[in-house]
């Protein structure tokens, strides 16, 4: 095992604005860029967002049934690239249980929802949790959790005094980027991030609040690309 191994995730989220041919594709996408794993978000809208606000009925269609995540994962075990999701209920947990998930990520907007949290401990599987969200200090204690870095904004802007000085040092072992461009995620790598989640998207002209701060299958082999150099680099 590489122990310098950096993990590329691909955050499909929910840009493929429903449309299952295009969430496929994105699979194989981020496959043929080099991503290690994808992801999705799983989500009840009617628990997180009302028909009268804003971003409700993009939301509303990318939701995933349990067919359309069955179907997800048997594309994405078909070509060989792990999928796995943010979950916003404890109830799509068993969702997750049920395909035969590796590993569970916590959104930004999840990391006081107790409830939540405490049912993916349970699975006993590893947990990789941003803290865009986090108000305390020091960080949350969640069992199996690596934490990553992120402001929580679409597309977000990075405070260089902020950003952690170096990863894997200080309690945060990665970066979950929305910037525009791949500047900030080359340098979370270049401060020693082993985990680097991007926003991806096949066009950042499609419709959909997040797609300006995703990046084009051109920009995610680029940052495999400097991250593989940083494997050997460090070996």
């Amino acid at each position: 095992m590489n122990n310098n191994k950096i993990r590329i995730i691909a955050e499909i989220g929910h840009n493929f604005n429903g449309s299952m041919k295009i969430a496929k594709d994105m699979i194989l996408e981020a496959k043929e860029c080099g991503a290690d794993l994808v992801k999705f978000q799983l989500y009840d809208v009617n628990t997180i967002k009302k028909p009268y606000q804003s971003r409700y009925f993009e939301l509303w269609a990318a939701e995933l049934s349990k067919e359309n995540l069955l179907e997800l994962k048997e594309t994405a075990k078909e070509i060989g690239i792990e999928l796995f999701a943010s979950v916003f209920s404890a109830d799509r947990v068993d969702w997750l249980e049920n395909i035969g998930v590796k590993r569970y990520k916590i959104a930004s907007r999840s990391i006081y929802d107790s409830k939540l949290i405490k049912r993916i401990e349970l699975t006993g599987k590893p947990i990789i949790a941003s803290l865009g969200k986090w108000k305390e200090q020091g960080f949350p204690k969640i069992k199996n959790a690596e934490y990553l870095y992120c402001v929580s904004d679409y597309p977000a802007k990075i405070d260089r005094d902020k950003f952690p000085k170096k990863f894997n040092s200080n309690g945060y072992t990665g970066f979950s980027d929305h910037t525009i461009g791949t500047g900030w995620a080359k340098e979370a790598l270049r401060r020693g991030a082993t985990i680097l989640e991007k926003h991806f998207t096949l066009s950042k002209q499609l419709p959909g609040y997040n797609q300006e701060g995703s990046c084009e299958p051109y920009e995610l082999k680029d940052i495999v690309k400097f991250a593989r150099q940083r494997e050997q680099d460090i070996s």
